[in-house]
């Protein structure tokens, strides 16, 4: 089997997308610091999957660490790069934290795999449109100033590549341009496991659902939309981890070589509190929420045009919105009542 370097993956959407790669006959091998993940994900991962995944813990941003890695497993034939800390909100407030993590991880993997022909799948981010000129945004919408550290990061990080691709120190990447992902595993044993308060909305509302939270904050109903609230294209992170597994696809065609970006989302943009309506009409849970103040680094409304994703890639998004609300909903009564 090919053998494919997860780096975050026992986060969550590197932990889907492992199983992912199983399910296409592929060979995953996870490197985690566990900053924002847990160790007990690599034991769920083998209920799924029928075997334990090999698993290296260090931080990326060790350079000696990762070359002692590759030199441990030579056989990579790719990379999904997911490794990277993610929180908007949070960025704004800790930007030193989101330049180290985010930067130095992906220089040290090109530096550990420069001019060799190992294939870079890497998870960018929606964040790089800023506030778009026109609707739904397309691959080739300019990339605007980054509204937030965490956005910048993704921005410069595809720059990083691109110079790669052009001094022929990476041969094939693809970057993927994720929206929103929401849901969990069909089995329940793996889902968003956020450490501490969560920063993404759906799993605040199941946390809130379930008793954790008292409510949740909608930030900001004076927005230009259709109830006031930011808009987002909300994806299943089922179908999420598929598209990483049809971007190697790609780039193991001999014809593939240099840069490409793909979008990955439904085409459908929501308002937040449309999400809270669908998550209490999926599950019956009504939900106690309140209007806040606008949040620090929030884009008023963005979603995306996914023509080419299903042209190129032929991929595309499957489950609807209250399966994603549903599975989320199954992930969050599994964990109240199971220890990880």
């Amino acid at each position: 089997m090919t053998k494919i370097l997860v780096t975050g993956g026992l986060g969550y959407i590197g932990s889907h997308t492992v199983v992912e790669l199983v399910n296409a006959g592929y060979e995953p091998v996870i490197v985690d610091d566990l900053s924002n993940s847990q160790l007990q994900i690599l034991n769920q991962l083998e209920k799924i999957i029928g075997f334990k995944p090999a698993f290296y813990q260090f931080d990326l941003c060790d350079e000696q660490k990762l070359r002692d890695f590759a030199a441990s497993e030579p056989g990579i034939a790719g990379v999904i790069h997911f490794a990277a800390s993610k929180a908007v909100g949070e960025s704004v407030v800790k930007p030193l934290k989101y330049y180290r993590n985010n930067i130095y991880s992906l220089v040290n993997l090109l530096n550990v795999y420069s001019g060799k022909p190992v294939g870079i799948v890497f998870s960018s981010s929606c964040t790089v449109y800023g506030q778009p000129d026109e609707l739904p945004v397309t691959e080739t919408a300019p990339v605007k100033p980054a509204q937030s550290p965490y956005g910048n990061t993704k921005q410069i990080a595809e720059e990083i590549l691109i110079d790669a691709i052009t001094s022929g120190d990476a041969k094939k990447v693809i970057a993927l341009r994720y929206f929103n992902p929401v849901g969990a595993h069909s089995t329940a044993l793996i889902g968003e496991l956020p450490i501490g308060v969560p920063q993404n909305l759906v799993p605040f509302i199941t946390q809130t659902a379930i008793g954790k939270r008292q409510k949740i904050t909608v930030f900001g109903d004076d927005y230009n939309t259709k109830d006031g609230s930011c808009v987002r294209d909300y994806i299943h992170v089922v179908d999420l981890a598929k598209a990483h597994v049809a971007a190697l696809k790609l780039m193991e065609k001999p014809d593939f070589s240099g840069f490409d970006v793909f979008n990955l989302g439904t085409g459908i943009g929501n308002t937040v509190l449309e999400i809270i309506t669908a998550f209490e009409r999926a599950t019956g849970v009504k939900l106690n929420y309140e209007i806040g103040p606008r949040r620090g680094g929030d884009v008023e409304q963005v979603w995306g045009d996914v023509t080419k994703s299903a042209n190129e890639l032929h991929w595309k998004a499957e489950l609807d919105i209250d399966t994603m609300m549903s599975s989320a909903w199954k992930w969050e009564k599994y964990l109240s009542q199971n220890t990880l």
